[in-house]
């Protein structure tokens, strides 16, 4: 299935999509948003990482910023934090540039490696629109976490390129249809910017209200 530019979702969802789709359809459905600590010192790394003003070129290395990508074949469309195109033989010619070139996608993210798959499903992406733009083939990137300020290298398999695949057609269902899908609470709800505005809390409870009337209580001095 080829998705048209007009229907193009943002790419960096399919991570929100992958931790919740609660949160996701909070965001890219109801366009919802409250910033954490966390949040804004995502922001800013990505900020810094996103100068487009910065071209970088370090021997066989060259560094691009804020690069827009897009895939028809999953229907994103964002910007990769950091593309490093790698001189290579198994690479492609790029405008103004001698000799052909490997792309490597770096995203940045603020925290520590998870345990989960976000992350590696979103650069994922972001290599699958590289691939579909560039016609080339990559075989992977890497994560860099500013808390352990290491990268952490992720090989584009067979098994995670289905996954995004599967996971951005089930975004298109969901967001077609306008649905927001009920909380389901974990460990994870405690770090997360919108638990205010999503209130995981009401899934524990049959009565929506006595749930609100003990959520007020607690807040009252």
């Amino acid at each position: 299935m080829t998705y048209n530019e007009q229907e193009f979702l943002q790419l960096s969802g399919l991570q929100h999509f992958s931790f919740c789709r609660r949160q996701w359809a909070l965001i890219h459905i109801e366009q919802q948003w409250q910033e954490n600590l966390r949040t804004v010192e995502g922001r800013l790394l990505h900020g810094r990482a996103h100068d487009e003003q910065q071209r970088e070129r370090g021997g066989d290395v060259l560094i691009l910023r804020g690069l827009s990508v897009f895939s028809g074949q999953l229907g994103l469309s964002g910007k990769c934090d950091v593309v490093e195109f790698h001189l290579s033989q198994e690479g492609i010619p790029l405008q103004g540039e001698e000799g052909l070139w490997l792309p490597f996608p770096v995203e940045y993210k603020r925290g520590e490696p998870k345990k989960d798959d976000a992350d590696r499903l979103q650069l994922c992406a972001q290599a699958i629109c590289l691939e579909e733009m560039l016609c080339c083939k990559i075989a992977q990137g890497a994560l860099f976490y500013g808390e352990i300020k290491r990268r952490v290298p992720v090989a584009f398999d067979a098994a995670l390129r289905d996954e995004v695949v599967r996971l951005s057609d089930e975004m298109y269902a969901l967001y077609r249809r306008g649905h927001t899908p009920k909380a389901r609470p974990t460990k994870g709800c405690n770090a997360c910017s919108l638990k205010e505005l999503c209130l995981p809390g009401l899934a524990k409870h049959r009565s929506a209200a006595t749930y609100l009337t003990r959520y007020i209580q607690e807040d009252e001095p």
